[in-house]
């Protein structure tokens, strides 16, 4: 991309609990100037945003720039030459964590994944299971090894969160910020009440 190209991200969200830091993602993004959201979201994953939230699929892919069916393996996104930033999956289900886990891009979330991979892009993965049992992890182990970011959407408390938004948006600020995207929703830490402790106090 040349100097006044736009910066692209792809986004997927996928199956598993929490379209919200998917939608929320996108929201994001959107106020970035000169970023680019390129969105794919899985079958299940429209089954999710519905069940979750007062959204609906349409209205959730109106807040990406570029769209893209889950099953179009052809779709820009899934070439290498098509450069991004990286991809964030947010929510990312077992399935599709065990997809990119073990190279099976016959989908175009999985492809896009391997794309970024082999690109040596940034991917992040918002794993949103638990309990994590041996296969859970194995598959964790085997992305991360592959180039992978695993970020499982855990609370920091440290922020004294207000709301349900101050969780989800922390957690959002965190995964941009993995792909070299700054947001404004996360205050670096400067070391709390200790720091401002005098020596011998």
């Amino acid at each position: 991309m040349s100097a006044a190209s736009p910066v692209r991200l792809v986004v997927a969200i996928t199956g598993a609990s929490g379209a919200i830091y998917g939608i929320r993602l996108l929201e994001v993004v959107r106020g970035l100037p000169g970023v680019e959201s390129h969105l794919v979201v899985t079958k299940a994953g429209e089954r999710t945003i519905v069940e979750e939230t007062d959204r609906t699929p349409r209205d959730v892919r109106a807040l990406a720039h570029a769209v893209y069916r889950p099953e179009d393996i052809g779709a820009p996104i899934a070439s290498g030459s098509f450069a991004t930033a990286g991809m964030i999956v947010a929510p990312c289900s077992i399935h599709t964590l065990s997809q990119i886990a073990y190279c099976l891009a016959d989908t175009l979330v999985g492809r896009a994944a391997d794309v970024t991979l082999k690109e040596r892009r940034r991917l992040v993965l918002l794993v949103r299971e638990t309990p994590l049992h041996r296969g859970h992890l194995a598959a964790m182990l085997a992305a991360t090894e592959a180039g992978a970011i695993v970020m499982p959407p855990v609370p920091a408390f440290y922020t004294r969160p207000s709301s349900l938004a101050d969780i989800v948006d922390h957690t959002v600020g965190r995964a941009l910020a993995l792909v070299g995207l700054e947001s404004g929703l996360v205050t670096p830490w400067s070391g709390g009440l200790g720091a401002r402790e005098q020596p011998g106090s």
